[in-house]
């Protein structure tokens, strides 16, 4: 429940992305202002903890990220914390005025809209004015002689002025190109799915909120995306709580870690690497303490066996201290994925192509590619979204036909494929059956594994595995597809976007599982971290059906790409390519009236305020005795610095904008 004092808080949220204000309790520890507390939150759902009293706290600057074996209620808190989900008992209390954004896995966005009236979808209200100035231009260029909708644009824009929602527009257009929107007027209905996320992150990034909620907001975005969301947020002034698998991404932008484990809520204050590091030693800790409760159990029973008269006070008093620790419960041992023999023996040819291409409506995603796989091959595949990954790895796996060229494989060849999309579910099958429709057991090198043992390896008990699929959560579901897929004994694996939905720690424990498995690896990948731990080798998908072979992991593979660069581009990221459209589909992108008017004048602003800061450097000199003035100058001088800075980084935005327009003008020349 959210509460203000005693009352419940009404909040309108968004499907794709919630905007809201919040409660009016004021919360201050020490410096940090205090956002938001959770405090003696319950959930579950049938005999099923999911939290267990668990409190916590959220402070003004906190970068939190949620970690958690799937299945511990990662995105259930976020929507606790959210309002979008209930808990059974506790209460989050809130800032006075609090301002909170959330941004769910898979955003559902409202029919008949454009990608900018979904960014500017909200109560806000300089959004709100935002979304109506956009929607009667649009009908403006569509009546250019319309009295009534000239009036009623001269008219917004007046309040755009006084509401300075102009910096708000000029933020979001260029957020959506950085993620590589640049049709602000297209239908959302019209774009994919990848994109329909970048809308979403878009319209979460831009939302004037005091605390931001991100569920998996690196999911079904490319390598440089990521990169560019990693730098946008490590500058990102306001409070985060995110869900994230990407480990290099919580290493530099979190500030601090929540871990969920069995009910429990643990708190770090670091990034992921040393989260690391001190959960390892939080569990040393209880190992200790519970060797110190068992060697004092030994001695005291054996104080009770002797028949220790129990009359005194003091002897009473340490047979309930017996009775005390006998009774605390010890930490339960911790299970681990353990799949590292399951293979079977692959022969000397495996899966070769030679000079195949493949191309969709006139678009040729992959020319003259040749390759052989290797018995023991560890290859990353990267690359933007719709260049082609998927395709390959289709052609190599048989799924589909090339245009031209051949693939062809060994007779000993047993592939295994970990899609990025589960199969179909049936809801009401069990867990069990699900993994004995492919073997009741499977050979390992230490004997036979029946379909249960396995089940009990990738974490699912008795109990979770005779109930019916439709209880796991979507992280559940992706490790028993994954548990189903080496069930299968394949000699080369392929993994289409492996790292989706999986947990970090069963991440690692497939990480392990691929440093020892006697097979080829293919692996579609826009994890950086996975791909360094464990590729050897990467194909980089480089445009116009260009793939190009790096040794290494993703790492070495960006530092060699970009030593081939010109200098002037090193520190632009590898350049989308993105697929030719027909000239009648593609629209011309135009700088509003509002930005091409500032564009025009912000190079004098800047020279103005260049030329001030001089003055008042020069007049500072003149007057080093008189102390007043010279502190109400230091004062001006510091305050013009700021604004030269704020124009600066607006000249920049509008630039890059300017330069997207005329390549967009060129392209539809």
């Amino acid at each position: 429940m959210i509460v203000n004092g005693t009352d419940r808080v009404k909040r309108v949220v968004c499907p794709f992305f919630a905007w809201f204000p919040s409660g009016d309790r004021y919360i201050e520890r020490g410096n940090n202002m205090v956002l938001l507390t959770a405090e003696n939150i319950r959930k579950s759902y049938g005999t099923r903890v999911i939290f267990d009293d668990i409190s916590f706290s959220i402070h003004e600057g906190d970068k939190i990220g949620v970690v958690g074996v799937n299945g511990t209620g990662k995105s259930t808190l976020l929507k606790i914390v959210a309002g979008v989900n209930q808990a059974d008992s506790g209460e989050i209390i809130t800032m006075n005025g609090m301002r909170m954004g959330y941004l769910p896995q898979s955003p559902v966005f409202r029919p008949g809209t454009t990608v900018l009236e979904q960014v500017f979808y909200g109560d806000n209200p300089v959004m709100a004015l935002v979304r109506e100035y956009e929607s009667t231009m649009k009908a403006l260029e569509t009546n250019p002689t319309d009295e009534k909708l000239t009036k009623q644009a001269a008219q917004l824009s007046e309040k755009m002025d006084k509401a300075e929602a102009w910096s708000l527009e000029s933020e979001a257009k260029n957020i959506l190109t950085r993620l590589g929107i640049s049709d602000f007027s297209q239908p959302v209905e019209t774009l994919s799915g990848g994109q329909r996320k970048r809308v979403a992150l878009a319209a979460a990034l831009i939302a004037p909120v005091d605390l931001l909620i991100l569920d998996e907001p690196t999911n079904h975005i490319d390598n440089d995306t990521v990169e560019w969301l990693e730098k946008h947020l490590e500058k990102y002034s306001k409070a985060l709580l995110m869900v994230t698998h990407d480990r290099y991404f919580l290493d530099r932008v979190a500030n601090r870690m929540l871990e969920l484990e069995k009910g429990k809520i643990y708190t770090y204050q670091a990034n992921f690497t040393k989260y690391l590091e001190m959960k390892a030693e939080r569990e040393e800790r209880l190992l200790s303490e519970e060797k110190k409760r068992q060697n004092f159990l030994r001695n005291e029973l054996e104080w009770v066996r002797r028949g220790a008269q129990a009359r005194s006070t003091k002897q009473k008093a340490r047979l309930q201290r017996f009775e005390e620790v006998s009774a605390i419960r010890a930490p339960e041992e911790k299970q681990s994925v353990d799949i590292s023999s399951v293979n079977s023996r692959l022969g000397k040819k495996t899966i070769e192509l030679e000079h195949v291409c493949k191309g969709y409506n006139g678009v040729e995603y992959i020319h003259d590619f040749s390759y052989i796989i290797l018995r023991n091959d560890r290859v990353g595949i990267t690359g933007n979204n719709g260049c082609g990954k998927t395709t390959l790895l289709k052609m190599m796996t048989g799924q589909l036909q090339p245009d031209s060229g051949t693939v062809t494989r060994g007779e000993t060849v047993k592939i295994g494929v970990f899609a990025q999309e589960n199969e179909e579910w049936d809801e009401n099958q069990r867990v069990l059956d699900y993994i004995r429709d492919v073997a009741e057991y499977v050979p390992t090198v230490d004997g036979r594994l029946s379909a249960s043992q396995l089940l009990e390896k990738f974490l699912f008990p008795i109990p979770m595995q005779r109930g019916p699929i439709s209880m796991l959560s979507g992280g559940e579901k992706r490790r028993l597809y994954l548990a189903k897929v080496l069930m299968e004994a394949p000699n080369i694996l392929f993994l289409d976007e492996p790292t989706n939905d999986l947990d970090i720690e069963t991440l690692m424990i497939l990480e392990d599982y691929l440093d020892h498995f006697q097979g080829a690896v293919v692996a579609v990948s826009h994890d950086r971290y996975f791909l360094d731990k464990t590729m050897g080798r990467i194909f980089a998908f480089l445009g116009n059906g260009r793939i190009k072979q790096y040794e290494g992991g993703y790492t070495d593979f960006r530092n060699a790409y970009l030593k081939e660069q010109p200098v002037e581009s090193q520190s632009v990221s590898v350049k989308k390519e993105a697929p030719v459209e027909r000239k009648a589909e593609k629209k011309l992108l135009k700088m509003s009236y509002k930005d091409q008017r500032e564009y025009d004048s912000i190079g004098d602003e800047i020279a103005a305020l260049e030329d001030k800061i001089a003055a008042l450097e020069t007049e500072m000199a003149a007057c080093t005795t008189d102390y007043m003035r010279l502190q109400e100058l230091s004062d001006e001088k510091t305050a013009t610095e700021e604004k030269l800075e704020e124009r600066m980084e607006r000249w920049m935005e509008l630039s890059e904008l300017a330069e997207e327009i005329e390549k967009n003008r060129q392209e539809m020349a």
